[in-house]
């Protein structure tokens, strides 16, 4: 499989007192307010906890459960969320922000408003002597035709044109209804083994041909960290809805966390 990743920068050497921070699959707007509301407080919390030592902040995909960016309309809601993006960006952190497959359709807004880096695709990162390959991970590695069909509909930008002439309120909420199906067509199945999982098969892949120490993904709503070889190890950084996983680089060493909050 061919991969071209975006190189955020040629080499970042990170201070003895800053870290690395990752996190994915927020999925705010799910099952209902009360609920999403009560996420997005944690999630800014966590944040905030982290912004005390953080060189860089890395959001990797399905942030929202479903965003669409009409040219004058953003969805409704995440406001605070938006805005603790904004102070953290304000303070000097870089936030970047990766698309997965439940706001793919998210454009230039977080971009041009609060300042975040946007990434569409798979992210080379050297910091110290390590490499990162970096990506939320939807329809990468083998099987799940018909989800990579669909995408492939979905990135179109014709089908994106035609979308954007449906008026939010009908657009938006046949968006959603797509996204609760997608939900429940096995995210959360349980770890079996590491040749079962798709993501460790594409980084295994990836590693004969072009080796990287770790491999961070999210999609999998399953926190993992699986060795590739003696000297890679692919991560998957699990969820927000019930779990809270994240990822901390420390300039040596990446450690899979549990925020209590």
């Amino acid at each position: 499989m061919k991969v071209n990743p975006e190189l955020i920068s040629s080499y970042l050497e990170l201070p003895s007192d800053k870290k690395l921070y990752f996190a994915s699959d927020f999925h705010l707007g799910i099952p209902g307010k009360t609920e999403s509301d009560l996420r997005e407080q944690k999630i800014i919390h966590w944040l905030q906890h982290v912004s005390k030592d953080a060189a860089a902040i890395f959001l990797v995909g399905d942030l929202f459960d479903f965003w669409f960016e009409y040219k004058t309309v953003i969805p409704r809601g995440y406001i605070r969320f938006q805005g603790k993006l904004a102070e953290l960006v304000d303070r000097g952190i870089p936030v970047h922000v990766f698309l997965g497959n439940h706001d793919l359709w998210l454009k230039e807004y977080l971009e041009e408003e609060i300042g975040v880096k946007i990434h569409k695709d798979l992210v080379k990162l050297n910091v110290n002597d390590k490499s990162f390959l970096i990506g939320h991970g939807d329809g990468l590695g083998p099987g799940d035709l018909s989800f990579k069909i669909k995408k492939s509909i979905f990135v179109n930008p014709f089908f994106q044109w035609l979308f954007r002439w449906i008026h939010p309120d009908i657009g938006v909420r046949f968006a959603k209804y797509l996204s609760t199906r997608s939900r429940s067509k096995g995210y959360d199945e349980p770890f079996e083994s590491k040749e079962k999982e798709a993501l460790w098969q594409f980084a295994s892949e990836i590693n004969q041909k072009s080796a990287y120490d770790y491999y961070v993904f999210g999609d999998r709503h399953l926190p993992l960290q699986i060795q590739v070889d003696d000297t890679s190890t692919y991560f998957n950084l699990g969820e927000w809805i019930s779990q809270c996983n994240y990822l901390e680089f420390d300039g040596s060493d990446a450690t899979l966390k549990t925020f209590e909050g």
